[in-house]
């Protein structure tokens, strides 16, 4: 029984290890491409993400997640300086429906302080995550040539293997890294298409 426990937790921190190095890697190539001018990060976008993914650990953290929480703290710094990045090098395409994304997000960022509940605390987290994935998303659907596919995709990834690394598998501990898992697929996707899409245009 000792045997099989320690290489359960051998397996946990290598995933744990393994998703913390994707999740560094991923922003490489966006960092590259942001300084090359081809990538124009939305600052809405990463701002709110810089917030929410601090508010993840720290609430993940109280439910227990362990080792799951390694590559989203990391995740958490990576933002905050690609949104010191976007605020020199972002995208000017910014509209109404951003705005109001904004100001959506942070009230629920606000509404978070209310609760000490774990589980509810990670589903504002969720929900706001998702409205300020929103504005880039839109922004990806008019200009995805303006985003790195690779950064998604290796994010998503790296989400995955955060979940295997959880210390204690739960609904409160999961939720969030199943959610950034399918978002940021689901942006990845969106980028391929529309890029397809305009090719055939062109």
């Amino acid at each position: 029984m000792g045997g099989d426990k320690i290489k359960y937790m051998s397996l946990k921190f290598i995933l744990a290890v393994l998703s913390s190095i994707i999740a560094v890697s991923c922003f490489i190539p966006y960092i590259i491409d942001i300084f090359k001018g081809t990538t124009k990060p939305h600052s809405y976008t990463w701002l709110i993400w810089t917030i929410l993914q601090t508010i993840g650990v720290v609430a993940m953290l109280k439910g227990g997640a362990g080792l799951g929480i390694a590559s989203l703290s990391i995740g958490a710094v990576l933002c905050a300086f690609v949104f010191v990045l976007s605020i020199f090098y972002g995208t000017h395409n910014i509209k109404l429906f951003d705005k109001v994304c904004l100001v959506g997000a942070f009230i629920a960022i606000g509404s978070y302080f209310f609760f000490r509940d774990p589980l509810l605390s990670v589903l504002i987290v969720i929900t706001t995550d998702l409205v300020g994935f929103l504005p880039t998303l839109r922004k990806t659907y008019e200009e995805p040539n303006t985003e790195t596919v690779s950064t998604y995709l290796l994010s998503s990834l790296s989400s995955f293997f955060a979940l295997g690394a959880l210390s204690i598998f739960t609904f409160t501990t999961s939720i969030y890294l199943i959610s950034l898992v399918i978002t940021n697929l689901i942006c990845a996707l969106v980028i391929l298409y529309r890029r397809k899409v305009l090719n055939r245009i062109i």
